[in-house]
């Protein structure tokens, strides 16, 4: 029996060396490795479904026409497992069955080669579903011997580069994948039935806007100028929101930030954002839980998942806790009643964490509770009233001056999701502004430029209206129990080798 192999570069090179020998006698005998298109009757799950009713031994008269690629080659090449991928099935090839040109074609087949097959269809007296060959044809000549079955790829490195083989070897790759574009097909579908109106909007800005982080640069000749890669679409959504293109708006979107690489981060990620008018902060939250219960249900049927060593419940409703009071729980310290940057980091370092780079009240707050807070939040919950110096746009709070009406939701010590009552008011947007360009100057490369056209844009109207963004790559890890952002991307970024 041959058996798929993982091959070191020398085992590689001579393999190669053999397959071109095959290639050219190929082309020699007049036989196209690389044809056009073939017309199949069946896929090899239509196959297996189809018949799976037939008794062990039983053979029908039915033609078949099925496709796929060279699993393994078996006695001398009597017996063949195609795979496609979602299924395998086993093909015979016999002298009662094929010419001999046929014969010798699969004398020069390889493992990992893609060929056509037309027969009949049986279950053999040992019970398996297999297509008497009565014609084959090669489809495409593989070059390179696919990873080894058994034991699957298990290299990070080679999976995550050449993320082709990672596919061809390890099952559970292929469904995380196929599992991601059910997620974001039912999110989709959910935000539709109820209304939401997709929108596309641009990758290249003027002004790279609409989040705090470090965007990548690049340049279009054409007009001379330099232009951001989106790290976020939000000030062009509430533009649309202004405009009456609708009141309900999402978009799907790739967002790019020129920040680090870890289990959770990216530099290019996937997230949705969305914006009803007449909703706020509150209506957010609830959207958050019923559109993240929704999807888990339509795609997986279940609301527990375990993740690592915990087990996840994402039933409602999610818990909703004040951001000042999960740091007083965590540290003693109830920054209500502290109102200087200075006793605020006087204060923080008492607890052991450095906060010398914070350049606000609310930023010690921030730097606390990711130190202090976030990893205790295993279950989904809302941390609410985030401060306003942190938030320059969300909506103030009605009845502490110092916050605002924005949440994060965590799960499993992540943040997921962010939202909004979002700032209708030009003239405070206006002063945010001007305070993240101060930010900025004191060295702060994350904070965001001054955009005179969306200041103007709210000045013409912008109604009450509620933001969100999830980030489905995180998502996506916690729904499919993936412990590595780049287990759910499938072309992650990643260093290029010397």
């Amino acid at each position: 029996m041959t058996t798929l192999i993982n091959s070191s570069t020398k085992d590689e090179n001579e393999f190669r060396a053999v397959r071109l020998k095959k290639l050219e006698t190929l082309r020699e005998r007049g036989i196209d490795p690389y044809p056009s298109g073939f017309q199949k009757t069946h896929t090899l799950s239509q196959i297996q479904h189809t018949y799976a009713s037939l008794e062990a031994g039983q053979e029908t008269t039915d033609n078949v026409r099925i496709a796929g690629r060279i699993a393994s080659i078996r006695n001398s090449g009597m017996f063949i497992d195609l795979w496609d991928p979602y299924e395998k099935l086993q093909v015979f090839c016999h002298k009662n069955h094929l010419s001999e040109e046929q014969l010798e074609l699969i004398k020069l087949l390889d493992l990992g080669d893609f060929i056509g097959v037309e027969g009949i269809v049986r279950r053999t007296p040992r019970g398996e579903i297999t297509v008497n060959s009565e014609e084959i044809t090669l489809l495409s000549k593989s070059l390179l011997p696919p990873p080894e079955k058994y034991h699957g790829l298990q290299d990070l490195e080679t999976r995550y580069r050449q993320r082709y083989l990672d596919l061809i070897a390890n099952p559970e790759s292929r469904q995380t994948l196929r599992e991601r574009s059910q997620i974001v097909s039912a999110i989709r579908d959910y935000l539709m039935k109820k209304e939401f109106l997709e929108v596309e909007t641009p990758m290249l800005h003027v002004l790279a806007g609409g989040a705090a982080a470090k965007p990548f640069i690049t340049h279009h000749n054409a007009l001379d100028m330099d232009l951001y890669l989106r790290i976020a679409p939000e000030l062009y959504l509430k533009r649309l929101i202004v405009g009456g293109l609708s009141e309900k708006v999402f978009e799907i979107n790739r967002n790019f930030r020129n920040e680090g690489l870890s289990t959770r981060h990216n530099p290019e990620f996937t997230m949705i954002e969305i914006y009803e008018a007449y909703a706020d902060g509150d209506k957010m939250m609830v959207l958050t839980e019923n559109l993240v219960t929704a999807v888990a249900e339509k795609v997986f049927g279940k609301l527990q998942f375990n993740f690592g060593d915990n087990e996840l419940n994402f039933a409602g409703p999610w818990a909703r806790k004040p951001m000042l009071t999960l740091v007083k729980e965590a540290t003693g310290i109830d920054f209500n009643q502290i109102h200087s940057l200075e006793e605020a980091k006087a204060a923080a370092q008492k607890t052991g964490v450095d906060v010398n780079q914070a350049d606000s009240w609310g930023s010690v707050v921030e730097i606390l509770f990711a130190e202090k807070v976030e990893h205790t939040l295993i279950q989904p919950t809302h941390v609410t009233e985030f401060p306003l110096d942190i938030s320059p746009l969300a909506k103030p709070h009605p009845q502490n001056p110092r916050l605002t009406e924005r949440f994060e939701t965590y799960v499993n010590a992540w943040e997921i999701a962010n939202g909004f009552s979002e700032l209708a008011d030009p003239l405070d947007q206006k002063s945010r502004f001007e305070a993240q360009v101060a930010a900025k100057a004191r060295g702060n490369e994350e904070s965001m430029p001054f955009d005179q056209d969306f200041i103007t844009a709210l000045e013409y109207g912008f109604p009450p209206t509620g933001g969100l963004g999830i980030g489905i790559d995180r998502l996506v890890m916690l729904l499919t129990n993936s412990s590595s952002i780049r287990d759910v991307i499938a072309f992650p970024t990643m260093r290029p080798k010397a």
